[in-house]
Order: C-alpha cells, then sequence, then structure tokens
C-alpha cells in the first residue's frame, strides 16, 4: 500500500487529496484558499470531521509546509516519509503533452513555455510543484494535463477554418479542457456498462460552472467543445461559450473598451450570469425559474439547448452512440438540466426515466430498460485519476 497526495493549485488556492493505493481510499483531503492574504483558510477533514483554520499564509511554499505539518500534527501520517508520490494537476499541456509526465527540469521548463496558452493557470500549477519540491525532493511527481486526453482528435476537429500558418507558428487550434475528468467517467461507463470501452462511443457531459462536452469513440476524445481556450463550446456560469468573433470588435466600439476588457467580459460576466442577470450559479436560477422569473427560465432553456445540440452534433459524428454519461457539479445534482436536455432525442433511441432522473449526486443508470442508448449519472473524480497516474508513471 502507497499514500498518493493529489495536488491542484490555483493561484491562491491549493486543494488536496491524500489517498492509499491501490485501494483508492481517501485518507484525507481540504482546501486552503485565500493564500497570501493575512486571512488564508485552511480546510482539512480528519475521520469525517471537519477541522478550519483561519491564518496568515504568504505564498505556496508557507501553504505546502503547513499542510504537510498537519499531516503529521494530526496523526494522519506518521511522517513524510510515508508520501510516495504527488500528483499535480496541469491545466495546459499543448502539443507536448498526451498524457501525464514525471516531472523533471526538462517538463518544468515546457510547462512554463506552455503558459503563453494558460497564463491564468500554468503560472499557478507551476507554484505548486516547485512548492513540494522544495519540502520532498526526492517523492516523485507527476503532472497530469487537462488537455492530454483530447490529444487523440483528429486534424478535423482540433483544427480552425483560419491559415494554415496560424497553427504552424503560433499553435492555434482546439486543445479541449476537462479531459481528466471525460477519461475517468468514460472508464467508469464501461466498466458499468460491462463492455470493452474500445467498443463503445459515449459522449460525456462535464457540467459545472465551468462546462464541456466530450465524444469519446473507443476510449479516445474525438471531438470536444472547448477549444483554444475554455471560453468557447456551450454557455457556462460565466463564460459566453460560442459567439460570433466579429462581436468582439463592435462590443469594443459600442462600449469604448479594450479587447482585454472584453475578454473579461465574455470570460466573467456572461454566461447563465449574464443571461439572467442575477446569479451564475445554476441552483439560484432553477430557483428563480419556478418562480416565473422569465430570464431565470431563458438561461436555463440557452444552456440546456446549447448542450442538447451537442450531443445531437456528436452522435452524428460518431454515427451513433452507446451512452450519454451527465458528470461535475451541475450533471450530477441538477434533474431539471439533464431533462431539458435529454427531452427530444428519443429519435436517436434515448428513452430516459423521469422517477429515475431525480437522483441527486450518485452513480446510476436513468434510462428505461428498452432504451438502445443508455444515460448515466456519475460522479468525477479527478483526484483519483490524479493518483492512479502517479503509480502508473513512477511504478509505484
Amino acid at each position: 500500500m502507497a499514500k498518493i497526495i493529489a495536488i491542484n493549485a490555483g493561484s491562491s488556492s491549493l486543494k488536496f487529496q491524500l489517498f492509499e493505493m491501490p485501494s483508492e481510499e481517501v485518507i484525507t483531503k481540504g482546501l486552503i484558499e485565500r493564500i497570501g492574504l493575512n486571512d488564508a483558510v485552511f480546510n482539512i477533514s480528519v475521520n469525517g470531521e471537519k477541522i478550519q483554520e483561519i491564518t496568515e499564509i504568504p505564498d505556496h511554499d508557507v501553504a505546502v509546509k503547513i499542510l504537510l505539518g498537519k499531516l503529521t500534527e494530526l496523526g494522519i501520517i506518521a511522517s513524510l516519509d510515508e508520501i510516495e508520490g504527488i500528483g499535480h494537476r496541469v491545466v495546459h499541456g499543448g502539443e507536448e503533452f498526451a498524457d501525464s509526465a514525471l516531472i523533471t527540469d526538462d517538463v518544468i521548463s515546457k510547462i512554463d513555455t506552455l503558459s503563453e496558452l494558460a497564463p491564468l493557470h500554468n503560472p499557478a500549477n507551476l507554484t505548486g510543484i516547485t512548492a513540494f519540491q522544495q519540502v520532498l525532493p526526492n517523492v516523485p511527481a507527476v503532472a497530469v494535463f487537462d488537455t492530454a486526453f483530447h490529444q487523440t482528435m483528429p486534424e478535423k476537429s482540433y483544427l480552425y477554418s483560419l491559415p494554415y500558418e496560424y497553427y504552424e507558428q503560433y499553435g492555434i487550434r482546439k486543445y479541449g479542457f476537462h479531459g481528466t475528468s471525460h477519461k475517468y467517467v468514460s472508464q467508469r461507463a464501461a466498466e458499468l456498462l460491462g463492455r470493452p470501452i474500445d467498443q463503445l462511443r459515449l459522449i460525456s457531459c462535464h457540467l459545472g460552472n465551468g462546462a464541456s462536452i466530450a465524444a469519446i469513440e473507443g476510449g479516445k476524445s474525438m471531438d470536444t467543445s472547448m477549444g483554444f481556450t475554455p471560453l468557447a463550446g456551450v454557455t457556462m456560469g460565466t463564460r459566453s461559450g460560442n459567439i460570433d468573433p466579429a462581436l468582439i470588435p463592435f462590443i469594443m466600439e459600442k462600449t469604448d473598451q479594450s479587447a482585454d476588457e472584453v475578454l473579461q467580459v465574455l470570460n466573467k460576466k456572461s454566461g447563465l450570469l449574464g443571461i439572467s442577470g442575477f446569479s451564475s450559479d445554476l441552483r439560484d436560477i432553477t430557483e428563480q425559474a419556478k418562480e416565473g422569473n422569465d430570464r431565470a427560465e431563458l438561461a436555463l432553456k440557452i444552456f440546456a439547448d446549447n448542450i442538447h445540440k451537442y450531443i445531437g452534433s456528436y452522435a452524428s459524428g460518431m454515427n451513433g452512440v452507446d451512452a450519454i454519461i451527465f458528470t461535475a457539479g451541475i450533471g450530477e445534482n441538477s434533474e431539471i438540466v439533464r431533462a431539458r436536455v435529454l427531452q427530444g432525442l428519443e429519435f436517436m433511441g434515448v428513452y430516459w426515466d423521469p422517477t429515475l432522473n431525480k437522483i441527486s449526486g450518485e452513480e446510476s443508470f436513468i434510462n428505461y430498460p428498452h432504451s438502445p442508448v443508455k444515460v448515466m449519472v456519475i460522479p468525477t473524480n479527478e483526484e483519483v485519476m490524479i493518483a492512479r497516474d502517479v503509480c502508473r508513471l513512477a511504478g509505484i
């Protein structure tokens, strides 16, 4: 048995889970928020009990030291020597990484170079990597890339209809994201269906504040809704999803904003928030829609309709589909969104049971037994995928 820690470092946060492998038992998990401030928040679960502390955490180096100190102080582990591997989520691997990778100086250099493609995320991910290297320099570490799973997409899926030299010179193409989640739920779907994954055509709907749809054939990503950045695709919590690109200069002219300011609007003030006018949280929007708020209802319709269209498109592209998967916060918990997405798909063999659809956060089939296309709710587990990759690549 080996203890593996999975890390997801943001610009001011650090999320962690400690696993016993290969049993995949979660020993502890937690979140450090507001790193860099005097009132940073440290959360950790111990034997099912949540412990929270407010303290000054000036940077990620200190956050990591506090985290590792708490693991021994609280008796979760006897010593740091018990940690045999570290897995780091890294948002962007570009075309360099079609799989997770053991972290070396060369890998770190490439992740840094790829920061041009993910300026908000890769530098933060690197900060987490270097902070752990300071404290546990001899423990093998693995980078697990959000984009890696989608590197199997064919050119017809990932190339834009732009001058080809833009791709050659600047790497402008669709990369896709949420790959670790799509990979996990597609593998789990094959297990639940009792069929080899290489025989399956799956559509995975990762629906949270960020949302993406993936067409997965034979266990490989064939297409996905997010693009060069996570801004593309379906309507999301605060992101617009696909728009006519000519709108950007039009909005700049009309509102006297710069391109960067318009991009901020598209990323932070659009989507469900922009349409509803009051919230990016689907729970708030659902409640207001029930009470007759027209714009909340409109936001729900647009959100579900976008996903519905992608499912039809991807089923067509794969010449059929064996199962549709719902995952992440909204996908796992919103029966209303699932119902609206699935309505009208009967023409392609999707027959779902409204009673079974009432489940929330549970692994379940929600289709009628006779439905040719199965519909599944599978809670995602990106952290366990990270731990698995650490064991696989570090030979643990």
